[in-house]
């Protein structure tokens, strides 16, 4: 599918460049408020420069992933091509 994850490299501490099928290209920045439930390991700043694609799916060598549609979905909508994963209920960040 055009949203399939075809490549990712760490950037900065919680910063993630994703690539798409189709071409479009965006960051996605983990929030340390995201890191809760089974999500906590993303807390390990070494676990998330560790992602990598398989099938299409951002992945962790832990087995953690995130929906490619989803992720292509709001980098697209995004006027900075980015994303960034935080806890709604706990922080708003700017």
């Amino acid at each position: 599918m055009y949203w399939d994850v075809i490549a990712v490299r760490s950037v900065t501490v919680n910063e993630l460049a994703i690539e798409f099928q189709d071409g479009l290209t965006g960051t996605l920045i983990i929030d340390p408020t995201y890191c809760t439930g089974v999500f906590t390991a993303l807390h390990d700043e070494q676990l998330i420069a560790k992602a990598q694609v398989i099938d299409g799916v951002l992945v962790w060598p832990n087995g953690l992933d995130l929906a490619p549609d989803t992720l292509y979905r709001e980098i697209k909508a995004h006027p900075a091509k980015r994303y960034v994963l935080f806890n709604h209920v706990n922080c708003c960040p700017t």
